[in-house]
């Protein structure tokens, strides 16, 4: 399985998750012109990952998108037009800079929950284990985690990302 990571160096490298992936040969950093295939977690996606997905991810992999949600503007998203760009569907993060806010979620949070939804669940729980909070991401997120990844396609993830939302405000 191929996961990448566009790596902006806006985090503090303390902190940043997708440092540590990559220093610990989870992921691999690309440079921004290279191509890339496979599913790109973007903010600027239009469509959530679905399990639909998983053959996406299967044959070309994931990339993330490592950058401060403080800093997006400064992002060329111009330039990662390559991909099938995906938007993640409502989660809380579990890291410790962001515990506890809807969609905040670091770069590990992120590639953890596409893999979920996407079927790969175990390869879910390899990034998070990672990290002292991923188990708490998997409680945190588990319902929801659940309910995406029985879903069939990313309208259907939004339909029922949406019933939850207003059946749990």
């Amino acid at each position: 399985l191929r996961l990448r990571m566009w790596d902006f160096a806006q985090c503090d490298p303390k902190r940043c998750t997708g440092a540590r992936l990559a220093k610990r040969g989870k992921l691999q950093r690309m440079p921004l012109k290279q191509p890339f295939r496979g599913i790109v977690l973007s903010p600027r996606g239009e469509v959530s990952v679905s399990p639909a997905d998983a053959m996406i991810l299967e044959q070309s992999g994931m990339s993330l998108i490592d950058c401060s949600w403080a800093r997006l503007d400064e992002i060329p998203f111009r330039q990662m037009q390559s991909g099938h760009h995906r938007l993640l569907p409502f989660l809380v993060a579990a890291n410790t800079v962001n515990y506890g806010r809807p969609s905040k979620l670091s770069c590990a949070e992120a590639g953890a929950a596409t893999l979920y939804i996407c079927g790969r669940k175990e390869a879910a729980k390899s990034l998070l284990k990672e990290f002292s909070w991923g188990d708490e991401f998997l409680k945190l997120n588990g319902e929801l985690l659940e309910l995406y990844s029985s879903c069939d396609t990313a309208d259907d993830v939004v339909t029922r990302q949406n019933e939850w939302l207003e059946k749990n405000e």
